[in-house]
């Protein structure tokens, strides 16, 4: 059974279109993950899955229930955790989570072991006022309260921004254990590491889907030899590579350049003009595509059809 199906869902504000002609399915029991940058139309989606926004065009089920019809039964199937932290910051720990559990009708102690993993880590300080929580703590009380009446989706947009690295990793493989009790999970993240741990991923930009493939497949679909870039001077380098008619591309990541070359061309042929351009000993190495880079070279492929 397909848990999300979406069908040329499209929603506007004013004259800006948020989400354009959006089609793809989630499987009961994935964990799918949405990439793509600020302004590409994310939290909009999200917002539709969660029946809080009516979609200007097009049509969204969950679990076979419209989103705009079925709202009401949706509701107490679906766990959302929006961006911004938005529980109660006035109340402590234990006043928010047993709130949320009076809402849905049921209680801590009936779905505990749901959230044991999760909320265990954060017990100790049940008595804190949430608004006194470091951000991982937050993190965790927000995803408790989503999960305290056990839903079947669980919709997540961007959970881990701003969160330390410790408290991200640790965030994920709660998510796993959640996969493993059927529930199933969308997720949003501006962490390309993160999208690696779903089983499939979909890279958004304005408003549009560019492509839908599990990690691997998508960084497979690279259509050309990758090379990696590095110097001290990291953005005179940039510089220089992005003058050089050998170079098609050239994109900083991380502490190097990766640039891919024009047909004909070889790394010689950029180590020699780096040279001649005073960039001495620059170390040049064949690198393995990332989701970045694929996506990168898909917003190049976006941009060129539009200028059409």
């Amino acid at each position: 059974m397909k848990a999300i199906e979406a069908k040329n869902i499209t929603h506007h504000y004013g004259k800006i279109t948020a989400v354009d002609d959006l089609s793809f399915t989630v499987g009961e029991g994935e964990l799918f993950g949405f990439i793509g940058p600020d302004g590409a139309g994310k939290t909009t989606l999200f917002r539709i899955a969660a029946t809080l926004i009516i979609p200007s065009g097009g049509r969204m089920t969950l679990f076979g229930l419209n989103v705009v019809s079925g709202f009401r039964e949706l509701r107490n199937h679906i766990g959302y955790m929006p961006g911004r932290f938005s529980l109660y910051q006035d109340l402590t720990v234990e006043e928010n989570l047993r709130f949320y559990a009076t809402i849905f009708g049921t209680t801590i102690k009936e779905n505990y072991y749901l959230i044991e993993p999760i909320y265990r880590q954060i017990e100790p300080f049940k008595k804190r006022r949430a608004g006194q929580l470091s951000g991982g703590m937050k993190q965790k009380l927000a995803l408790s309260c989503a999960l305290i009446h056990k839903p079947r989706v669980l919709i997540l947009d961007e959970p881990t921004t701003g969160v330390d690295a410790v408290s991200r990793t640790e965030f994920w493989e709660m998510l796993e254990g959640l996969k493993e009790e059927g529930i199933t999970i969308i997720v949003s993240t501006p962490y390309m590491d993160e999208a690696l741990r779903c089983d499939r991923i979909a890279l958004m930009q304005q408003g549009r889907l560019m492509g839908i493939d599990t990690p691997a497949a998508i960084r497979s679909a690279y259509g050309r030899k990758l090379w990696s870039v590095s110097h001290p001077e990291r953005y005179r380098l940039l510089l220089a590579l992005r003058k050089m008619p050998q170079v098609a591309a050239s994109e900083p990541f991380g502490d190097s350049v990766h640039m891919t070359l024009h047909e004909g061309a070889i790394p010689e042929d950029v180590r020699r003009m780096l040279d001649e351009a005073g960039i001495h000993d620059a170390a040049i190495n064949e690198a393995t595509p990332g989701i970045e880079d694929v996506f990168l070279e898909l917003m190049k492929k976006e941009v060129r059809r539009s200028e059409v």
